[in-house]
C-alpha cells in the first residue's frame, strides 16, 4: 500500500501561486521605528576640582572659584627685587669665605653655584609664575585671594567676619607705587593679604570693603 493512495492530492492553480509569490516579494516588514524621549538620554556630566585636570569649581551662591582679578603689573618687578635681595645675602657670605680661606675652593665653588641658579630662578621664574598664580576680588558676601606659587593657597572671607581693613607699604612697595592689603578676620587661619595692588586700587578696595562690611553690620542689626 502507498501512503500517497491515502491522501488526496491538491492542486494549486498557477494563477494563485504567482499571486502569492507576488505578494511575499512586494510585502514590507511592520517594524516600528525607535523612538528616542529627551528623557531617556542622560546628558553627559563635566566633573570639576581636582578630578578634572584640577580645573576650579564653579562659584555657586558664594562657592570658592577662581577669583577674577591680578594684582598689578608692577608685582612681577616687586618680587623680582625681592628675590634678589633674599639672594644677596647668601653671595656676600660665600665672597667672605672664599676671601678668608682658600683651601676649600670645590666647596665654595659649588655653594656659589648654588646661590647663583637660586638667584636666577628666584628673580626671573617666580615672579612670572607668582603672578600667573596670584587672584583677588570681592563682592558683597565674600573676599576671593588665591596665592603661593608651588605651594598655592586659595582663602574665602565672609564680609559678615571681617573686623578691619588695612593697607600696608614696604620701602619696595613705596617705590614702585603699590600697597598690601590686609583683611583680618575672625578666623583662625588669619588675616588675608591682597599682594602688590597698584596704590590707588589698594585704596579703593579698603573703602569698599569698609562700606560693605559697615552696610552688613547695619543689616544685621
Amino acid at each position: 500500500m502507498r501512503w500517497d493512495n491515502l491522501v488526496p492530492r491538491r492542486t494549486i492553480p498557477p494563477s494563485v501561486a504567482q499571486r502569492a509569490v507576488s505578494e511575499l516579494a512586494t510585502a514590507k516588514p511592520e517594524i516600528e521605528p525607535l523612538k528616542i524621549r529627551a528623557g531617556d538620554v542622560t546628558p553627559p556630566v563635566t566633573i570639576h576640582g581636582s578630578m578634572a585636570g584640577m580645573s576650579q569649581p564653579v562659584r555657586s551662591g558664594g562657592i570658592m572659584a577662581a577669583p577674577a582679578w591680578r594684582p598689578s603689573p608692577r608685582a612681577k618687578l616687586l618680587w623680582a627685587v625681592s628675590g634678589a635681595v633674599s639672594w644677596l645675602f647668601p653671595l656676600i657670605a660665600v665672597f667672605v669665605w672664599m676671601f678668608i680661606d682658600d683651601n676649600r675652593r670645590g666647596w665654595q665653588a659649588t655653594a656659589l653655584v648654588i646661590i647663583v641658579v637660586g638667584a636666577a630662578i628666584g628673580v626671573f621664574v617666580v615672579p612670572l609664575w607668582r603672578y600667573a598664580v596670584h587672584r583677588w576680588e570681592i563682592t558683597d558676601e565674600a573676599v576671593y585671594t588665591r596665592t603661593g606659587w608651588f605651594s598655592q593657597e586659595s582663602r574665602v572671607a565672609p564680609i559678615t567676619r571681617i573686623q578691619t581693613v588695612d593697607t600696608q607699604r614696604g620701602p619696595f612697595e613705596r617705590l614702585l607705587g603699590l600697597a598690601t592689603v590686609t583683611v583680618t578676620t575672625a578666623s583662625s587661619a588669619g588675616a588675608v593679604t591682597i599682594d602688590a595692588l597698584d596704590l590707588a586700587v589698594a585704596e579703593e578696595t579698603v573703602s569698599k570693603l569698609t562700606e560693605i562690611t559697615a552696610r552688613h553690620r547695619g543689616d544685621a542689626t
